[in-house]
């Protein structure tokens, strides 16, 4: 029975290799300053986690509700969806096809990256 449970984690940490998963570098910004008088946040903010593969997003399971923009070169949003905190795949339209800025806001937050499609 214990060499059967090894061979399943085996079977399952191979298979989970397979995939070609790339993460996203995002940089932090703060849309809105602060008003005057208040105070900024006492923690460091923490960047989402975000991985690519083909047209799909994938997010860490614990991660706040985001608005999803997608950028050209031109900087107009092509394509702009919510991201629930419930979700950890996101699959982006198809008929996108070239270099784009992922942009992505939490309240006063915005995180950037830039991905290819």
């Amino acid at each position: 029975m214990k060499n059967q449970f090894y061979l399943l984690l085996l079977a399952l940490s191979l298979s989970t290799n397979g995939f070609a998963w790339d993460k996203i570098p995002l940089t932090v910004n703060i849309i809105n300053g602060m008003p005057i008088g208040e105070g900024h946040a006492k923690s460091p903010i923490q960047v989402p986690i975000v991985y690519i593969e083909d047209y799909t997003l994938s997010f860490t399971t614990d991660h706040p509700d985001y608005v999803l923009n997608i950028k050209d070169s031109d900087g107009e949003t092509v394509y702009s969806t919510m991201v629930y905190s419930s979700m950890t795949l996101v699959p982006l339209p198809s008929t996108l096809i070239g270099d784009y800025e992922i942009e992505l806001l939490m309240g006063n937050w915005k995180f950037t990256g830039n991905i290819n499609l």
